[in-house]
């Protein structure tokens, strides 16, 4: 008969957050876990087979928590711009999370409209989040996507790394201005194609 676990998966998985919230996903070893949970390592292996697992289901979790933060910019009443806003909110709060998702190197490297797909499990909520309300086609839509995420990319980024800091104030008007920037070159580049017909 296999032996009685003492943890849980969801406390072996919360230690495990809290050590990349700390140190990052190198510092999560069996030791470390059986460490943070008081224990031996041991009891990790009564609830999953390996590391790999542990590192799966903790990629899960981070990602589960990343959602959550998604969520929330999608019922703003401006989702577009609440889920850059929230995008850059995770990067802040959780830096270490936030480096896991999104500043790991690829294997391959990819377009950047594969890139996001790949990336984002949200990809279609916040792809019609930015089409629905402005009247976009689903090519502008893409287009205005894809360069306000490497806007803001580049400000979470900065901050997950410690590099800037931005007040929620100055992240809002960024994010305004250029996004009323290129939405306006979008609509300008639409009149134009319908007046060459």
């Amino acid at each position: 008969m296999p032996p009685k676990a003492k943890f849980t998966r969801k406390e072996i998985i919360a230690a495990a957050m809290q050590i990349v919230r700390e140190r990052g996903v190198d510092a999560v070893t069996s030791r470390e876990l059986g460490k943070r949970l008081g224990s031996s390592a041991c009891p990790v292996f009564t609830v999953f087979t390996n590391m790999e697992e542990v590192i799966a289901a903790l990629m899960d979790a981070v990602k589960a928590c990343y959602k959550e933060y998604i969520a929330r910019g999608l019922k703003q009443e401006l989702a577009f711009r609440g889920v850059g806003a929230a995008y850059i909110q995770f990067a802040i709060a959780e830096p270490k999370f936030f480096q896991l998702l999104f500043m790991t190197e690829q294997e391959q490297p990819t377009d950047i409209g594969h890139t996001l797909i790949r990336i984002d499990e949200n990809y279609d909520e916040i792809l019609r989040s930015v089409r629905e309300p402005y009247g976009l086609s689903g090519e502008d839509a893409k287009r205005l996507y894809q360069h306000l995420w490497v806007y803001t990319h580049g400000i979470a980024t900065l901050c997950a790394t410690k590099v800037c800091t931005f007040t929620s104030t100055q992240i809002q008007t960024m994010m305004t201005e250029i996004f009323s920037s290129l939405l306006k070159e979008i609509k300008k580049k639409e009149v134009q194609k319908e007046s060459a017909k």
